[in-house]
């Protein structure tokens, strides 16, 4: 996430601790309407607005506290101005306060109730994304991950990478929906490509492993429509000696290779199956070779970011924002796109978005285990 100036990160305890405030300046507002006007304005009457304003912000005992006050405050204002029907809001003030104590005790536990649901959430989300390495066997390698809302920071989209004795294995993939029901069935499919990736000696063959994970998820934790239940999936092999790089495509947003003279989508020879698929319309994989030199930058992504849309409803124009960057550090090029993201979308992400940024080995590097 692009990180806020040190001035703003500054003004916000600040304005934080005047919005806790807020209850005891609207108490001593009114106060001193009521004390400084005609006793006709009556605006003493207002005071059972502080004690329920403060339930939304405040603790039960504080909330409490400041009913106290404002009753305290409207019998002394009863005695300098006879006439205020100061027992009726006395009683309004006792009412309202009770109401806001109860109202407060229920805020509270939703809240922490909400703190625990969002810790579990966050804990199955680092079994999905876990901490990337930024160096495998001699290729950079960044991460870049946005929630569509910030208090949705669970979803759907998913990453990993491996390095095997065939090369850096790369998974990027998308389960459709979203919540602990999505995340289930990415951890079933990054779980499956963690030990495939060692094992299994071509593309196809982890394929056909992670169709199988996620055929046993599906069948352990049915969802309401079969065809709900699916996953996009890119699978990348960088060999060690680095001069090609392998695809398979499943459905799944084609990866974008930047040279340094020309930009190439890498597009599938032939289609292969959605995860949790296969069984509809069979298990047959394409993998594709595409040549690589040695400084190319690779950007996989999901399609969250090809369908970012601005303010009159178009799309981010994915290939033509990748043409005008330079192949550089990969951190810098996720930099780049995660601030015109946001900058593009006015802030207003609709769907999840997740990246991977790879530089293969440059001419004077060598991959790490030939050291």
């Amino acid at each position: 996430m692009i990180k806020s100036g040190g001035s703003r990160s500054r003004r916000r305890p600040g304005r934080r601790r005047l919005t806790l405030l807020s209850p005891i300046v609207l108490t001593v507002v009114i106060a001193g309407l009521a004390y400084a006007t005609p006793p006709s304005m009556a605006f003493s009457r207002l005071l059972p607005a502080a004690p329920a304003f403060a339930a939304a912000m405040w603790p039960v005992l504080p909330t409490v506290l400041l009913g106290t006050v404002c009753l305290f405050l409207m019998i002394g204002l009863g005695f300098v101005f006879p006439g205020l029907n100061t027992w009726w809001t006395s009683a309004g003030i006792v009412a309202v306060t009770v109401a806001a104590a109860y109202g407060s005790h229920v805020r509270l536990r939703r809240e922490r109730t909400l703190f625990q649901v969002r810790l579990v959430a966050d804990a199955a989300q680092q079994v999905v994304l876990s901490p990337m390495p930024r160096r495998c066997a001699g290729i950079d390698i960044e991460s870049l991950y946005l929630a569509a809302a910030a208090e949705a920071r669970i979803g759907g989209d998913f990453y990993e990478v491996v390095e095997s004795r065939h090369g850096v294995r790369l998974l990027i993939g998308d389960v459709r929906g979203k919540g602990l029901p999505a995340v289930g069935s990415a951890a079933a499919i990054v779980n499956s490509f963690r030990e495939a990736a060692y094992d299994e000696a071509d593309l196809a063959a982890i394929a056909r492993r992670l169709e199988a994970s996620s055929t046993r998820y599906s069948a352990a934790f049915p969802p309401d429509d079969m065809m709900e239940r699916f996953a996009t999936v890119l699978l990348v092999e960088i060999p060690h000696e680095g001069t090609s790089v392998r695809v398979l495509n499943c459905g799944h947003p084609p990866p974008l290779l930047l040279k340094r003279k020309e930009l190439l989508v890498l597009e599938p020879s032939a289609p292969s199956p959605l995860v949790d698929l296969a069984d509809l319309i069979g298990d047959h994989y394409s993998v594709d070779t595409f040549d690589v030199t040695p400084g190319d930058l690779l950007l996989l992504y999901t399609d969250g970011v090809t369908e970012a849309r601005n303010g009159t409803g178009d799309f981010f124009p994915l290939a033509a924002w990748m043409s005008r960057q330079s192949p550089d550090h990969p951190r810098q090029l996720l930099d780049a796109l995660h601030r015109d993201l946001l900058r593009y979308s006015g802030g207003a992400l609709d769907d999840d978005i997740a990246a991977l940024g790879v530089r293969l080995p440059g001419p004077l590097e060598e991959p790490d285990g030939a050291r």
